[in-house]
Order: C-alpha cells, then structure tokens, then sequence
C-alpha cells in the first residue's frame, strides 16, 4: 500500500462500517486507456489554466496603446481575473452535478480558446473585456473541477496527480511569461497576434476531454452501485447538499489561506519586476527574476503535494512555505539589488501555496461531491480576498514614495497565512464538521 492511500485511509475509516467490509464496492476502475486520457486531459487543461493573464501582463502596455485605455480601465483590466474566477466559480458544483465534470471542463477549455481567439479581433475596450471575461470564465470552472476530476480517478494518488497538474500549470504559466513577447516579435511584432496565438493550446486541451464526456454516465452508475453496498457510510457522510460549508472551520480555514496565497501570488506577478527595477536592476534582469520565481513552481508543485499526503497534518510544510516568504520579502526590504537571485528564489518556494492549498482541498472531504463543494467555496471565496491586495500595495507604494510600506504589508500577511493554513492542515474533513454538529 502506498504512502497516499495510506494517508487517505483514516478519513475512509471512519465512514466505513461492517457493512463495507462485508461488501466491498463493485465500482469497476476506470481503465489503463481511460486514466491515460485522464491524465493527458489534466496536464493540457493545467497547462492553460494562466496564459490568457500572464501573456496579457507581458503585453499589457502595447494592449493599452492598441486600444486607447486609460491607465484607471488598464488597471481595472489587471483585477478582473480574480473576480471571474470568484463569481463563475461557483456556478462549477452545480454545472458538474447536471452534466458531469470531464463534460464542464471540456466546455471550458472551449470557451478559454473561443475568447483567446476573440479578445484580439477586439477593436474597443468593452468588446476585449467580454471576450477576456470568456476565457477567465472557462478558466474559472476547470480550476474548481480540477480536485474534482483527482478525486474520481486518482482517490488513492491525490497528492501525484494534483502535483502533475499543478506543475503544468505552473509551467504553462512560466513559458507564456517568458515567451509571448519574443513570440509576438517572431510572428511579425502585432500585439493581437501575440494573443491570439494561444487559443492554440486551448483548443488542443479539448481534444482529450471529448471521449471523457461520456464517462459521466458510468460515474453516475457508480454511484449507485456504491450505494446499496454502504448504506450507513453514505449516512455517516451525508449527501453533499446537506453540508453546510459556511458553518465549517475548515472550510473557512481553507478559503482564507487560498485567498492569502492568491494575494502573494498576484502581488509577485504584479510587482516584484518593479521593486527590482527601483533598485537599480536593469529591466531585462527583472524579468527574468520574475520567470525564475514563476519557473521554481515547476518541480516543487509536484513535490509539495506528494508530501503532503504524507503528513497527518500539513502545518509543517504551511510553515515552512511562509518562512520562505518572510525571509524573501525581508531581504527586498534590506538589500533588494545585491541579493536579488536569492529573493526571487525563496519568493517562488513561498508561492508553492497554491499547489498546497489545492492538495488539502482533495483531502479535507471524502466524497467527490464533497470536494466539488469545498473547491468553489474555497477558491471563489479565496479569490474575492485576494481582489484588493495588488490594488493596495501600488496605492501605498504611490503615496508612500518608497516600497518600504508596500513590503511591510506583504510580509504582515504572511502571519495570517501561516495561521489559517495550519488550521486547514488539520486532520479533518468537512463531513467529520458536520457530523459534530448534527
């Protein structure tokens, strides 16, 4: 038995009774060729998760000239991400419970190539919002669905297959960083067509979630063949509906240290290039401290997540994370120029958050409808937190002169970060909540 099932196991055990144990489910495993697709579904979907912002961020000045924006609309441009994955977020559960999971994602990933391919066509500022809102919206929906889909075909192996797709996500998100403008120059130096060149991948990540579409029936029988088998787990559980999640500590926990890690996450994006250049390192330098904190999310969102299905609690890595994050904003603070490599590094082991938080997501409930829940209320309530923070620190760092403030800000919020993550870490899921208070 592996490490992960055994980690798992305890949450299962305590729904299990003599019933289970008499009568083991007669699901039937999803198949070599169907875990295959799965996976390769995973990674191309991951893989496009960002793009759609971060190739936006690397030409967002050429955008703004393109389309007469203001500096107020550009900066309004520059928040939308986080609130359309907050409102279309939560539309997931519902959608996935009506039509399956694999179908929503598959749908999504059509409307993320639809609007990358659309929002460059734009001539006007409204028309490139709606079609950005199209793609963020199908972004918005995978991202939930993304636990959801570890949960159903990876039970025993959440902590591997979260850190595949949370390491092509980080990848996809480093190479559109780093590649869109020389891509842009390549393709004849035309800001739409730097744009428009993504909806590529997009529409390529499509492809392996068709055939998926129709394993919605065999989840649904399932389901039911489960459930005559163990009928008091599924009372010790509870259908997913009857949880009520703003009442659990942990999914609160949850929302908040997602809305903390989102917070650092896009101030990073946002500004680190920035801090450095107002230290004296060269623009291009800046750029490329901020691919290598994006890019060290590659191996370690694969590693983090494994380990911590290791962990009873995952407190420790929780720690160990914001420690980094500390340190690096410290050093921003006291010598942002000489010890620039290092910073950006330990900035980017700090982000390794987000592939954290959505690991505890798949292990904090033990039903897939459960998980489905728990990923929306965590992600969108997670990302509505996360909204004001770049917008205050560049207030601070325009009133204040100085980045002194604005990295103060940024390393106070690691306090609480650590604090709600250590209380998401716990060994506890959302249905042992419930049951406390039935």
């Amino acid at each position: 038995m592996s490490d992960e099932t055994q980690t798992l196991n305890p949450a299962a055990a305590a729904a299990r009774t003599p019933t289970d144990s008499a009568a083991p489910s007669t699901a039937p495993k999803p198949s070599i060729w169907l875990t295959r697709v799965v996976i390769v579904g995973l990674v191309l979907a991951a893989l496009n998760l960002r793009p759609a912002i971060t190739s936006l961020g690397a030409l967002l000045e050429e955008v703004q000239n393109g389309l007469h924006m203001s500096g107020t609309v550009a900066g309004v441009l520059t928040s939308v991400p986080p609130l359309c994955f907050a409102v279309f977020g939560i539309t997931a559960p519902r959608l996935a419970r009506r039509f399956g999971p694999a179908a929503i994602v598959c749908a999504g990933m059509a409307a993320v190539a639809a609007g990358l391919l659309i929002r460059p066509l734009m001539s006007g500022t409204a028309g490139f919002l709606a079609a950005s809102a199209l793609a963020l919206m199908g972004i918005a929906v995978s991202n939930v669905l993304m636990p959801v889909i570890v949960k159903r075909y990876f039970p025993d192996r959440i902590g591997s297959a979260t850190g595949l797709y949370s390491m092509a996500l980080s990848l996809g998100t480093a190479v559109a960083a780093a590649a869109t403008v020389p891509m842009t120059e390549a393709l004849g130096g035309s800001w739409r067509t730097g744009l428009a060149v993504w909806a590529v991948l997009a529409a390529v990540a499509v492809l392996p979630w068709i055939p998926l579409v129709r394993d919605r029936d065999a989840a649904t029988s399932e389901a039911r063949s489960a459930a005559p088998a163990a009928p008091a787990a599924t009372n010790a559980t509870g259908p997913a509906p009857a949880l009520r999640l703003t009442r659990s500590r942990t999914a609160w926990a949850l929302a908040c240290f997602f809305g903390l890690q989102a917070t650092g996450a896009y101030i990073t994006m946002g500004w680190m290039p920035q801090i450095f250049r107002d230290a004296g390192v060269p623009a291009g330098t800046a750029g490329v401290l901020l691919a290598v904190t994006m890019v060290m999310g590659v191996p370690l969102a694969f590693v983090i997540p494994r380990m911590a299905t290791r962990l009873k609690t995952q407190g420790p890595i929780v720690l160990a994370l914001g420690l980094c994050g500390l340190t690096g904003y410290l050093g921003l603070y006291f010598a942002p120029a000489a010890g620039a490599w290092a910073w950006a590094l330990l900035l980017g082991v700090s982000n390794c958050s987000f592939p954290l938080a959505l690991t505890m997501i798949g292990m904090r409930s033990r039903t897939g409808s459960g998980v489905a829940r728990l990923s929306a209320f965590a992600q969108s309530t997670g990302y509505l937190i996360s909204i004001p923070g770049p917008l205050l620190i560049g207030v601070l760092y325009q009133h204040s002169g100085g980045w002194d403030l604005p990295l103060a800000l940024m390393a106070g919020l690691l306090v609480p970060q650590i604090v709600v993550g250590s209380l998401a870490g716990r060994d506890r899921t959302i249905e042992d909540e419930a049951g406390m208070r039935d």
